[in-house]
């Protein structure tokens, strides 16, 4: 077993190790946090055929034992904390589950059950990454199950999802295009996860499909978990025998409604020269004019997801309208601070924390009230 952190990891208090380990080793290891469990268990239901990947699996291991370990492409695990055991060549994990593997489990389990001449000396690959970071175990678990994250999108795109997105896009923005497949790679498209992070961040708080508190950090980092929030809104809002049919629709409505308005209100504060003078490190600046390039996400969808506070269902649709007497230099003070004093000057650390998003909610809110009074 080797460790193989990189600065990235230790810098967001993460481990990754990687190894070989006998196979019996993986067969008790729980599949929890996998996005699939083994497709062809029986338990409660009729067993499945066996796919083509695990025929091959199982022909490998029946006949090139030998070279499993360098044939299969192994399995990758979670795990919230670990001890290192190094006289008895162990690996302890805690709150341990396979993310990217469970094929491969099972495939190895039927084998030894079913093996003649006793457990084999077959070792197989292991990576294992060593986080607390729940949402990011998440979006491993996802990331790992498909070869690109783009092949979900590919699947949205074929089955229809985003064609009425891109039409009202292309209604107001007639020279853009939405990426619907892994091969409109161009800056000719515009990348279709980000912006439905972008909507997700605009969802006023009346439209929110969720029960409890309006929690928005995860738009941020998590592309796959918007993109399948798309998928169930549009798959409920066309489904009329829907219990959550209007509801759904209402908020089908907002994407379709804000889909233009998004991208244009992303590619502004990407860029928003009220930036100029922040004295902040990341934001990247022309050397020569001082001229605002690029604001990190993280500081920028703290202040979208603030701004749906201003999210107005008028005769066109629905809009972000902020009062007159709001601007947007307000919010950069307010984003600034939080900045410095909450996310002490790191922008992914600004994207994922609640606190932030909490702060800059209050001033949009509270401009929003004023609104109200002064009306």
């Amino acid at each position: 077993m080797r460790h193989i952190s990189c600065p990235e990891d230790i810098e967001n208090d993460r481990k990754i190790y990687t190894g070989h380990a006998p196979i019996s080793a993986v067969l008790e290891l729980p599949t929890d946090e996998n996005v699939r469990d083994y497709l062809l268990e029986a338990e409660g239901r009729k067993r499945r055929r066996p796919t083509q990947v695990h025929r091959a699996i199982s022909d490998t291991l029946d006949n090139y034992s030998h070279n499993f370990s360098v044939l299969n492409s192994g399995i990758v695990i979670v795990a919230r904390n670990c001890q290192i055991d190094e006289k008895n060549k162990q690996l302890l994990l805690g709150g341990a589950s396979i993310i990217n593997g469970a094929q491969t489990q099972g495939v190895i389990r039927d084998f030894l059950r079913d093996s003649e001449n006793g457990l084999p000396e077959v070792h197989i690959k292991f990576e294992v990454v060593v986080t607390q970071d729940e949402a990011l175990i998440a979006e491993v678990s996802i990331a790992r199950n498909f070869q690109n994250d783009v092949m979900t999108l590919s699947i949205a795109g074929r089955r229809g999802y985003l064609d009425e997105l891109e039409q009202s896009l292309r209604a107001k923005l007639p020279g853009r295009k939405l990426q619907k497949s892994e091969t409109e790679l161009s800056e000719d498209y515009i990348k279709t996860e980000r912006l439905l992070q972008v909507i997700t961040a605009l969802i006023p708080e009346q439209l929110w499909p969720r029960d409890g508190e309006v929690n928005k950090v995860y738009t941020y980092s998590q592309k796959a978990k918007c993109l399948r929030e798309f998928e169930e809104t549009y798959k409920k809002a066309k489904d009329p025998t829907c219990p959550d049919h209007d509801e759904f629709a209402r908020l089908y409505q907002f994407y379709l409604d804000m889909v233009a308005d998004a991208d244009t209100l992303y590619a502004k504060w990407k860029k928003h020269q009220g930036f100029r003078g922040s004295g902040l490190h990341a934001i990247k600046r022309d050397s020569r004019t001082g001229e605002i390039l690029d604001v990190p996400d993280g500081l920028v969808f703290p202040i979208l997801a603030a701004l749906s506070v201003f999210a107005t269902k008028t005769k066109k649709g629905w809009r972000i309208s902020p009062p007159d007497l709001f601007n947007d230099e307000e919010l950069i003070r307010v984003a600034k601070t939080a900045y410095i004093e909450i996310a002490k000057s790191d922008p992914n650390r600004m994207g994922k924390t609640k606190a932030c998003y909490s702060q800059l909610n209050e001033i949009t809110s509270l401009y929003k009230k004023l609104t109200r009074s002064s009306n």
